[in-house]
């Protein structure tokens, strides 16, 4: 089981400085067919303009092929390790597929090197198998959902998050995402049994400067300490707390103003998040 290992104070980062410890990964090296090049963008866009502030440097990474569709209908699998991957907060299990095939998935908690899994709407109420949710029973906890029938798992992906089917009527299930939000999905969407793997990842701390910088952040330069000419909470004499509605370079605001503009989708929403 993982746990949250500390440094002893040798130097002020060290102090703060926490990690997830490793010792449910498996000692082993990605598998070089699943892994492919990614290229750093530094926050720019495909004409050079920097859309996302602060980002740039970073260590080398490789992505990972994860299997989000889960359509290997029937074919048991068995895990062949739990790995780290540096693009996301959860784990990735191996799976060796009876016919020869290997495919990269989200880890669910308790899922070990060993474990047979299947992707059926016939299969067990197990950790890591994937079944439609017409076949799962309520109160069932879940992750790595489907929004539309067939594209791949689109919510609750990241680490130790996990959903609740509460209710099913008619064609679609009710279900409560890790936000509060209660939610419509299609009963013949898929989704996975158990909750995303690496509980404890939001216990970790960053400890220093250089860590965030290793994960490709740059420094974040505040508004108010610009000059006019570069933010419009730039400039004033002395200190100030901006003098106007807090907002981004370009008046974009930062406070209070929404910014869901997709009506479409409204209408499967039950119950909003931060709602009682």
């Amino acid at each position: 089981m993982p746990s949250v290992k500390r440094y002893k104070p040798t130097s002020p980062a060290r102090r703060t400085y926490e990690i997830v410890s490793k010792e449910d990964l498996t000692d082993v090296a990605p598998q070089k067919r699943l892994l492919y090049g990614k290229r750093s963008s530094g926050g720019r866009n495909n004409s050079g303009r920097i859309t996302s502030r602060f980002r740039g440097g970073g260590h080398k990474r490789r992505l990972r092929t994860v299997d989000y569709r889960r359509d290997k209908i029937g074919v048991p699998a068995t895990v062949a390790s739990i790995e780290y991957d540096p693009n996301r907060s959860a784990r990735l299990a191996l799976l060796n597929y009876a016919d020869g095939e290997k495919r990269y998935i989200l880890a669910p908690d308790g899922l070990k090197a060993g474990d047979v899994v299947i992707s059926s709407k016939n299969a067990d109420i197990k950790p890591g198998n994937a079944l439609p949710l017409h076949a799962i029973p309520t109160g069932t906890m879940i992750h790595a959902i489907e929004m539309k029938i067939g594209k791949g798992a689109q919510m609750v992906r990241s680490a130790g998050t996990a959903a609740q089917l509460l209710a099913k009527e008619g064609e679609y299930a009710h279900v409560r995402l890790p936000s509060g939000e209660v939610r419509l999905v299609h009963m013949n969407c898929r989704s996975t049994i158990g909750q995303v793997s690496n509980q404890l990842h939001a216990r970790a701390s960053i400890g220093k400067a250089g860590r965030k910088r290793w994960m490709g952040w740059r420094p974040h330069q505040r508004g108010v300490s610009m000059n006019p000419v570069d933010h419009p909470m730039g400039g004033g004499e002395g200190r100030t707390s901006g003098g106007r509605h807090p907002c981004s370079p370009w008046g974009q605001l930062s406070k209070g103003l929404k910014t869901r503009t997709n009506k479409r989708t409204t209408k499967f929403i039950v119950k909003r998040r931060g709602t009682k």
